[in-house]
């Protein structure tokens, strides 16, 4: 395993990996796809043929993988495959822009790949599809977005082994209280977090920090921003890479939104538009300091943020975590540096943004993105006036709420009118689904609280 203080590397390109491969230094290519719950799924190929064979002519994969639940499980109600369809495949096809070495894995280099239909027609329910559409929208309107995400986890000294033959109780956090921003007790774990830091330069992100957070063994590692779908790809790989990293050195972690009943995981979302010149128009002259597109933009985020929370929220456990008090919002407000609205606006000129608070660390990157930018292109395109600022209390206000579990966001978003129009009906059908099975799964599981509760005293 590469030490911390491995030389850092840059993204590679084709002719670099081309001459790696030819020298021997490289000799696998993982091929990765996202699926709904935002996870890498993909095969590992011999290099030599990814060059020769995989480039020119892409590789298969069963299209199950949007298909199935987080088990893997094969479930009803899909349009694109089922058993009467025969589960047939469809094409990864690799985007040489994201192409990386993996510092984690010796000699392995990693493609993102989009996915089509053997006739080439995209799968316009994969994620990755999903954030490219709202971003083709956005460009009609001569608009960029850029975005960052920020991932809090919690770390056990468990191994995943450890921690499934204890069915997840009596792990021990690698810190036993609150260390948020402390520098010396986040020390004792700076072996792991340093390589995980570094490993991800490697890999071609550009760091920014790491700090403790609340809860007991819980962590931030934070990345610069970037055009949106790079933003999101790179969240796909940080995760996926900080968990294989953690079972290298005899660790787990977890982005689950919500682990205990001390402060869950967030995925606060940093999100801004800029002209095809670069140029930031979240700015303005107005005493506000914002721009009307900006201000047109955030009215959207109000107004579409509830219809539109399954995005942000996808699973039951998701919504565990907007409670009072906790950092993770109740109610659909903005403010200006405000951390008890779901939505803060932060900077100032080219660097003002807003801050999405909603999403928790289970959120799938490319849905939560590109929600925000469906909702900001709502706003937008009806010229919505902003209400002001909530200046105060946001737990205790009378404004509206955040969904209060999975039944009612699925609800919200299958009555939404502006969702279909701008996700149209087969991605709406698709995760609308998808929330199904996991409602329908919970329903079904009998659990520990349950029998606490009901084994003796019922």
């Amino acid at each position: 395993m590469p030490p911390a203080d491995t030389p850092l590397q840059s993204p590679l390109t084709l002719a670099q990996l081309k001459a790696e491969v030819a020298a021997g230094t490289i000799h696998t290519v993982v091929i990765a796809m996202t699926d709904m719950q935002g996870r890498l799924q993909g095969k590992r190929l011999a290099a030599r043929y990814f060059l020769d064979t995989v480039l020119a002519h892409h590789a298969e994969g069963c299209s199950y993988q949007l298909a199935v639940d987080i088990d893997m499980n094969t479930v009803s109600g899909y349009e694109i495959t089922s058993w009467e369809r025969g589960y047939g495949d469809f094409v990864f096809v690799p985007d040489l822009a994201t192409l990386r070495r993996m510092p984690w894995h010796a000699g392995t280099a990693l493609v993102l790949c989009d996915l089509q239909w053997a006739d080439g027609t995209p799968v316009v329910v994969s994620p990755r599809q999903v954030l490219r559409r709202q971003i083709e929208r956005l460009a009609g309107h001569g608009l960029l977005a850029f975005a960052a995400t920020e991932l809090e986890f919690i770390v056990f000294r468990d191994t995943y082994e450890q921690a499934w033959h204890k069915a997840y109780r009596d792990l021990e956090p690698v810190n036993l209280y609150n260390v948020d921003y402390a520098l010396l007790d986040t020390a004792r774990i700076e072996p792991l977090l340093a390589r995980i830091r570094n490993n991800m330069v490697g890999a071609g992100l550009v760091l920014e920090n790491s700090k403790g957070e609340c809860n007991f063994g819980q962590h931030e590692i934070n990345f610069g921003y970037g055009p949106a779908l790079q933003a999101a790809d790179e969240h796909a790989i940080y995760k996926n890479g900080a968990k294989e990293i953690a079972a290298q050195e005899g660790y787990s972690l977890t982005f689950m939104a919500k682990f205990n009943q001390r402060e869950g995981s967030s995925c606060h979302i940093h999100l801004s538009l800029r002209n095809p010149d670069g140029t930031a128009v979240f700015a303005g002259s107005e005493a506000d300091g914002m721009s009307p597109l900006f201000r047109h933009f955030l009215a959207g985020q109000l107004a579409c943020m509830r219809e539109l929370t399954l995005f942000f929220a996808p699973n039951i456990n998701s919504y565990k975590r907007f409670a009072k008090g906790s950092f993770a919002p109740t109610a659909v407000a903005w403010g200006r540096d405000n951390r008890t609205c779901a939505l803060r606006v932060v900077g100032h000129g080219a660097s003002l943004r807003v801050e999405n608070r909603v999403p928790g660390g289970d959120a799938n990157p490319y849905l939560a993105l590109g929600a925000m930018i469906a909702a900001g292109l709502h706003g937008i395109e009806n010229r919505l006036e902003l209400e002001d600022a909530y200046p105060s209390n946001a737990y205790t206000s009378d404004k509206p709420r955040v969904p209060h579990n999975l039944v009612e966001a699925q609800a919200l978003l299958r009555d939404s009118a502006i969702a279909r129009a701008a996700f149209g009906r087969p991605v709406i059908d698709h995760y609308l689904n998808m929330a199904q099975v996991e409602i329908d799964a919970f329903e079904a599981a009998v659990t520990d609280w349950e029998r606490f509760r009901g084994f003796e005293r019922m």
